[in-house]
């Protein structure tokens, strides 16, 4: 969606009813769930959603998973924040996670406007995402507006112990299949074997005192 139709959330025109701002987190990263942020401007009240990383494997992404799961996650936090589409209003970010979402939006004729979600809400969702790769045990520091460096951090994590982390990555991406997951297989063997020669030969000088 071109910028020039979308408004900044810190600009938006003043609105009679609530406005209930929504944005993504970890939708387009390559470790670790999706969350979805909602944000009602009248009450300052945030609440998030979860979306499993489960849903970004191969087949699952094939069949949209993602974007229908992204879908019941707005439908039910919308529903949790009592949100009255005769009164109040919604501002989207423009991302295409939520392409289900603006298709319902306009099925249903709620207020809507797309929006380049700027601000209190961006930083919670932002915060919430980190949050839950360091429970994942990412550890680096992690620069929310450097995506490019932000994706080799990740990559560099998962590549450490691929075995265990595997399970942590999007593995529907195309350009994981196609580039990624061989590359990560490739560098976490050279490590092991690297480990191993080091062990082996520790071992060697041990026998030798």
């Amino acid at each position: 969606m071109n910028d020039m139709n979308c408004i900044s959330t810190e600009n938006a025109t003043e609105w009679k009813g609530r406005t209930i701002e929504i944005d993504d987190a970890g939708t387009g990263d390559l470790v670790g769930d999706a969350f979805i942020g909602f944000h009602d401007t009248s009450s300052g009240k945030i609440i998030f959603r979860g979306i499993p990383v489960g849903l970004y494997q191969k087949q699952n992404r094939e069949e949209n998973r993602p974007k229908k799961q992204i879908l019941a996650a707005v439908r039910d936090g919308l529903k949790s924040l009592n949100f009255d589409k005769e009164k109040d209003r919604i501002l989207l970010c423009r991302g295409n996670c939520f392409d289900l979402v603006r298709e319902w939006i306009k099925e249903e004729n709620i207020n809507y406007q797309p929006a380049i979600v700027e601000g209190v809400l961006q930083d919670a969702v932002e915060a919430k995402f980190f949050s839950h790769l360091r429970n994942l045990g990412v550890r680096s520091k992690i620069d929310v507006n450097d995506y490019k460096g932000r994706f080799f951090t990740l990559f560099n994590w998962v590549c450490q112990d691929y075995p265990n982390r595997k399970h942590f990555v999007k593995t529907g991406f195309p350009s994981w299949e196609r580039r990624w997951k061989k590359r990560a297989q490739n560098r976490y063997q050279a490590k092991a074997k690297q480990r191993l020669k080091i062990r082996k030969r520790a071992e060697k000088i041990v026998k030798q005192m």
